[in-house]
């Protein structure tokens, strides 16, 4: 059984529902939590989850839950984690917070991928779901939709600064999303009439003055133009002040930003690029993939037609203190990196891939870089080139100068490595992965 993790979640688009309402424990936890899973329990279907993970992973059942919280349990409350590890995978995160003078039940639901909410059928379980909670567990607000599209809202500042938002909260519809919970206070400051009459799929007020609002049977096909043309209309509906082609202009933007778009990276550098998008918010994801598209980096300069004669008194001890630069690096990541004990061209992608990801040149002082990790990088790199290309070393005194011959060419690994470390983009520019591929024409 494997938990879906932030990461995982990032990968493909997902229902994300947040939910955070009243909780009364005063009955006792089990007792106020029943309906709760109740709802779960039947209306879930194909994204139940199937097990409960606290310090330990037990299969799901409601003795396992009320273990977890108790195993969980501390001065403030206790905080649980349901997960589903096969297709679709879920990740419910339940909170309670016990001591507040106002008790209250948090929940953080993700289901991936999204498009399992395609048929309306998948989505009648969600709306089952927010109904039942929202009645027994008043909340103020709450809401269902793409993880991604929810993301490009700024939700949950809105445009505010950080004190603005904490302050007040959602206190008015600053966004619709594909399922709305609107509590009392809410509902009053719109006008329950019109919100009522609000222009959507379901609009049904709760026993307890809540009103559930959801906009169109499937929630999958969000970013579609009927439904952005539904969000827009019902979110002016409720928010006069708004204007309708604004409002709409902003939802269609939204739409274009998520639109896919196919990755043509650079042949080159395409097996370190092809690595790079999914280290982005879903949101931005798309766009971050078109601009990795156009990027074409230098051509590698980093050799010589000719060769400088080697000038080392003892050649064996030059190649023995490069080897040592060599394992020295591989001792350092041969954990985060378990290619690199290879020596191959993958493990030099692996390496692009780490160190951008790591921002290494930007996270770790000058010093070190340049006088530990740029030599061993460049030691690294041209002891893949002998052994994976058939190159031989021709050893210069000032170790920048030093050679790896390849065919008709002489590549430089230092000098490569020391412009390579100079910057995140750098790391783009000067990759390991693309200095290899050019290297490899000019192999005999």
């Amino acid at each position: 059984m494997t938990t879906l993790t932030l990461h995982d979640l990032n990968k493909v688009d997902c229902l994300r529902f947040l939910f955070d309402g009243a909780f009364n424990s005063g009955n006792g936890v089990e007792s106020e939590l029943a309906p709760f899973f109740d709802a779960l329990e039947k209306h879930a279907g194909g994204w139940m989850p199937t097990f409960v993970k606290t310090s330990r992973r037990r299969k799901y059942s409601r003795d396992a839950v009320w273990r977890a919280i108790e195993e969980r349990r501390d001065d403030h409350g206790s905080s649980i984690g349901l997960f589903r590890s096969e297709n679709p995978g879920v990740s419910l995160a339940l909170t309670l917070g016990l001591t507040q003078e106002e008790p209250d039940l948090r929940v953080r639901l993700s289901v991936q991928p999204l498009s399992f909410f395609s048929e309306e059928k998948a989505c009648l379980g969600i709306v089952e779901i927010a109904r039942a909670w929202a009645s027994r567990y008043p909340a103020h607000h709450a809401s269902a939709h793409s993880s991604a599209d929810r993301q490009l809202t700024d939700s949950p500042a809105f445009g505010r600064d950080d004190e603005t938002w904490k302050r007040e909260g959602f206190d008015k519809i600053y966004e619709l999303y594909w399922l709305n919970i609107f509590g009392p206070k809410l509902v009053e400051s719109v006008g329950r009439e019109r919100m009522l009459a609000t222009p959507a799929h379901l609009v049904e007020e709760l026993p307890n003055g809540s009103v559930l609002l959801v906009l169109r049977p499937t929630a999958a096909d969000f970013d579609s133009e009927d439904a952005r043309v539904a969000q827009a209309r019902a979110h002016v509906h409720l928010r006069p002040d708004l204007d309708f082609d604004t409002v709409l202009s902003t939802l269609r933007e939204r739409s274009a930003t998520l639109a896919p778009v196919e990755p043509r990276f650079h042949p080159d550098v395409a097996p370190f690029l092809s690595r790079l998008p999914d280290e982005f918010a879903i949101s931005e994801r798309q766009r971050k993939i078109a601009e990795l598209n156009a990027f074409r980096p230098p051509v590698p300069e980093e050799w010589l037609p000719v060769a400088h004669p080697p000038d080392v008194a003892n050649p064996e001890r030059v190649l023995e203190s490069y080897g040592d630069l060599s394992e020295g690096l591989v001792a350092a990541l041969h954990t985060k990196v378990p290619s690199i004990m290879g020596e191959t061209a993958e493990s030099l992608t692996d390496l692009d891939f780490y160190f951008w990801r790591e921002n290494f040149p930007e996270r770790y002082t000058r010093e070190l870089i340049d006088s530990h990790t740029t030599p061993a990088l460049g030691a690294y790199l041209g002891e893949v080139l002998v052994r994976r290309l058939g190159g031989t070393w021709v050893l210069r005194a000032k170790m920048e100068e030093s050679q790896v011959r390849v065919g008709k060419r002489l590549w430089l690994p230092f000098l490569r490595a020391r412009r390579y470390m100079q910057s995140r983009e750098s790391l783009l520019e000067y990759s390991l992965t693309q200095f290899f591929k050019e290297a490899e024409r000019y192999r005999p």
